[in-house]
C-alpha cells in the first residue's frame, strides 16, 4: 500500500486545503434527466475531455490534478502523472470509438506522447511517478522517491501497449507509432527491479538513494498488473516465484473471510476483512481482463465483485451515521478528502464520509444495478454540485456540505476506461490480445494461458 506515500507527498507539495468549514446547506441545482445510456455517452465525453482538452501542452499527457477555478500550487499546473496517463491513452481510446475525436487526431495526440516519453527521464526503463510535462524531467513524489516508480510504469504500459494494438495494423505511419511503443516496451529492465534475483519485485530505485525506501510488492493491493507486465516482458522478464514468493506471499495472500455474505478470499493489505479501497478493483483491470481471470489464489471476477459488493453494503449500511449514504450514494476509494487526501475504504477508521463518485462509475461492471443508481443519483439529483466541464468532482461529503471542484487523473481515468469495459469490452479486448500478455499470464500459471 502506498497511503504514506501519497499522504507525504499531498502534504509535501502544499496542496491547497479544500475543506469547507462553514456548515452551510448547499442548494443543489439539478440537472436535466436523459436515458441511461445517453448518461453513460455523457459521463464518458466529459471524462474524456480531461484528457484531451485539459492534456498539459508541451507533453500532451495527462495533468496530476485540475482545479476547476484553476488554482494551482506554484508550478503544479506542468506536473504529469505516468500511471494517469497511462489511463488517459485508454480514454483517448475510448474517444474515438465514441466519436469524440478521429482516430487520425488522436494519432497525432499519440505520437507526441511517444516521442516525449522517449526522451523523458527514464531509470532501467521505468519512469517515475511524477513528470515536469515542459522538461521531461522527474518531479520528486517524496523525498527519496525521485526515480523509478515500476508500478506507475506497469499503468502507463498498460495503456501504451492499448495503444499499439489498435494502430499495429494500420497505414505506415500508424504500424511506425506502434513499433515505437513495442521499443519502449521493450526497454523497461523489469528483471533489474528484483534487486539481483530476489524472488519479489521492488517498487522503486532512485539515483541518489538506490533501493533505500525498499518497498517490495507483495499482495493483495493494486499491483497485480506490475507482476503481469513483468512476466509478460519480452525482453526483460521476471519469472513464476516471485509472483508465487514475493506477490502472493508463498501462499499468505489467501484468506478466508466474508462480510455482508461476500467472500473474501484474497488477504487485502491492511483491510483483510472489508477490503481496501475500491481502486484496487480497477487499476489492474483497465486492461486485464477479469472475466474468467483465474490462478490457484482467486477467480479474479468473483473477487472483484465480492470487494465492490462489501464496499457498497457498508455505505447502505452506514455505521457510522454520515448524512447522505444511501442505495444511490455510495461508494468510497482514495481520493481527495477532508485534509488533501485519503484511503476512503469500508472500515470504523477508514471511512471519513467522504464519497468518491469513481468508486461506484468505475465499479460499473462488477455492479451494473448499484453503479447506474449512483450514477444516476450523481447527475441528476447532486446536479452541478458535482458534475463540472470534466465529469463528476473528484470528492464529497454530504456530512459536511463538502464540494470542492477538483478532480484527479487517476480517477477519472477508470470512470471512461470502465464504462466502456462494461458497454463494449474496448480496452480488455486489446490488452488481452497482445500475445505476451498471453504467454505472461501462462507462465505465472493462470488458467487457460500457454506460456509459449
Amino acid at each position: 500500500m502506498k497511503f504514506p506515500l501519497l499522504f507525504g507527498l499531498v502534504l509535501a507539495f502544499a496542496l491547497i486545503s479544500c475543506r469547507n468549514t462553514a456548515q452551510t446547506t448547499v442548494q443543489f441545482s439539478k440537472l436535466p434527466v436523459i436515458s441511461d445510456d445517453s448518461l453513460l455517452t455523457l459521463v464518458e465525453y466529459q471524462t474524456f475531455r480531461y484528457f484531451w482538452d485539459r492534456a498539459e501542452p508541451n507533453s500532451g499527457m495527462a495533468c496530476e490534478r485540475v482545479n476547476a477555478n484553476d488554482i494551482y500550487p506554484e508550478n503544479d499546473k506542468n506536473v504529469i502523472t505516468t500511471g494517469g496517463s497511462g489511463f488517459g491513452f485508454m480514454a483517448v481510446l475510448a474517444g474515438i470509438e465514441r466519436g469524440f475525436v478521429s482516430r487520425e487526431k488522436a494519432m497525432l495526440r499519440f505520437e507526441k506522447n511517444v516521442e516525449f516519453l522517449k526522451k523523458a527521464d527514464r531509470f532501467h526503463g521505468a519512469w517515475p511517478h511524477w513528470l515536469n510535462g515542459e522538461t521531461g524531467k522527474v518531479r520528486p513524489f517524496g523525498t527519496k522517491d525521485d526515480g523509478a516508480d515500476l508500478v506507475e510504469t506497469s499503468y502507463m504500459m498498460q495503456g501504451l501497449l492499448c495503444v499499439r494494438q489498435y494502430y499495429k495494423n494500420g497505414n505506415e505511419r500508424e504500424k511506425k507509432l506502434a513499433a515505437d511503443i513495442d521499443q519502449l516496451w521493450r526497454g523497461v529492465e523489469w528483471s533489474w527491479f528484483t534487486q539481483g534475483g530476489k524472488d519479489v519485485i521492488y517498487w522503486h530505485w532512485s539515483p541518489k538513494y538506490g533501493w533505500e525506501m525498499n518497498f517490495p510488492v507483495e499482495g493483495y493491493n493494486e499491483c497485480l498488473i506490475l507482476y503481469v507486465m513483468a512476466a509478460s516482458s519480452p525482453t526483460y522478464p521476471v519469472g513464476a516465484d516471485a509472483y508465487h514468493l514475493g506477490w502472493a506471499r508463498n501462499g499468505g495472500i489467501m484468506n478466508d473471510a466474508e462480510a455482508y455474505g461476500y467472500k473474501m478470499n484474497l488477504k487485502h493489505n491492511g483491510a483483510p476483512k472489508y477490503g481496501g479501497p475500491l481502486f484496487w478493483a480497477h487499476y489492474s483491470y483497465l486492461g486485464l481482463d477479469p472475466r474468467n481471470l483465474e490462478d490457484k489464489y482467486a477467480n479474479y471476477w468473483d473477487h472483484n465483485v465480492s470487494q465492490t459488493m462489501i464496499n457498497y453494503n457498508w455505505c447502505v449500511e452506514n455505521p457510522k451515521k454520515f448524512k447522505g449514504y444511501s442505495p444511490n450514494c455510495w461508494g468510497l476509494t482514495a481520493s481527495y478528502s477532508h485534509n488533501f487526501y485519503a484511503g476512503h475504504a469500508p472500515g470504523m477508521e477508514n471511512d471519513l464520509g467522504v464519497i468518491t463518485p469513481s468508486a461506484a462509475v468505475s465499479s460499473l461492471p462488477y455492479s451494473p444495478e448499484q453503479s447506474m443508481n449512483a450514477i444516476r443519483y450523481f447527475y441528476h439529483d447532486l446536479g452541478s454540485q458535482l458534475w463540472g466541464d470534466y465529469g463528476f468532482y473528484d470528492a464529497f461529503s454530504l456530512d459536511d456540505n463538502w464540494f470542492p471542484k477538483q478532480y484527479l487523473a487517476i480517477d477519472q481515468g477508470p470512470e471512461i476506461v470502465m464504462i466502456e469495459n462494461y458497454r463494449t469490452g474496448l480496452l480488455w479486448k486489446l490488452f488481452m490480445s497482445c500475445p505476451e500478455v498471453k504467454s505472461g499470464l501462462g507462465v505465472l500459471g493462470f488458467k487457460g494461458f500457454s506460456k509459449e
